[in-house]
């Protein structure tokens, strides 16, 4: 382990926990509603991807912080430890999510020149972004609900998710193509991106729609990724 490698464990730490802890705060002294908390640590997850790619010498490493709140998010789902993240009624999506993007990583990130990256940062963006904004623009403005699978979900929500994913995706392909952080990328060009964004992010709303309550934020990321490997 180099010393990149242990400050960057550190500062994801130091990120996650207080991410949580300030959240929680505000919450209470705003009294957010449970749902809106969880969104907003739901996105500082999220982000922190990201991070995670300057932040490590070996990718090894890099997937510790993630792949350890798999087990973390459990215990703080089971034992209600955050009311900001975990309340009663909610279901262990943290835990899911976790396990999605510690899987993508795996597949996808080596730290090297050869990694694909479309395959990992795309689908975590369209999960971070696409998913918070279907849930809060969803139990604020929903009026037109449907159910599948005992979960119950609204018109208006599925339409942000449609729309955030399909920018979550382009702006990420697009930031790693013109930043040359993904070879894959470089001859691809910004209509096919924004093609793909539009397809990709249609699937990922059916995906969203579909998925019993939390599993969401392990179907979307995955198979988004799976449809981006086909289509690029």
């Amino acid at each position: 382990m180099s010393w990149l490698d242990f400050w960057g464990l550190l500062l994801s730490y130091v990120y996650a926990f207080g991410l949580l802890l300030v959240v929680e705060q505000i919450g209470k002294k705003a009294r957010w509603p449970n749902f809106v908390t969880r969104k907003i640590i739901h996105i500082g997850a999220g982000l922190w991807t990201w991070a995670i790619l300057f932040l490590f010498d070996h990718w090894y490493i890099g997937v510790i912080p993630f792949a350890t709140f798999i087990v973390l998010n459990y215990v703080f789902y089971r034992q209600q430890t955050f009311k900001a993240m975990d309340g009663e009624k909610e279901s262990p999506g943290t835990v899911y999510f976790a396990i999605s993007i510690t899987v993508l990583f795996l597949i996808g990130w080596r730290h090297s020149a050869n990694d694909s990256l479309y395959l990992i940062l795309p689908p975590i963006m369209t999960m971070t972004w696409g998913d918070a904004m279907a849930s809060l623009i969803g139990k604020f403005q929903g009026k037109h609900h449907y159910t599948f699978w005992g979960s119950t979900k609204s018109v208006e929500g599925s339409v942000m998710m449609f729309v955030f994913s399909f920018l979550a995706i382009g702006l990420s392909l697009l930031i790693l193509r013109n930043a040359h952080l993904d070879m894959h990328l470089q001859m691809i060009s910004a209509a096919k991106i924004w093609g793909t964004g539009a397809i990709v992010g249609l699937l990922a709303t059916i995906i969203e729609a579909l998925s019993p309550a939390g599993t969401d934020n392990l179907f979307v990321p995955l198979l988004s990724a799976a449809a981006l490997y086909f289509l690029i």
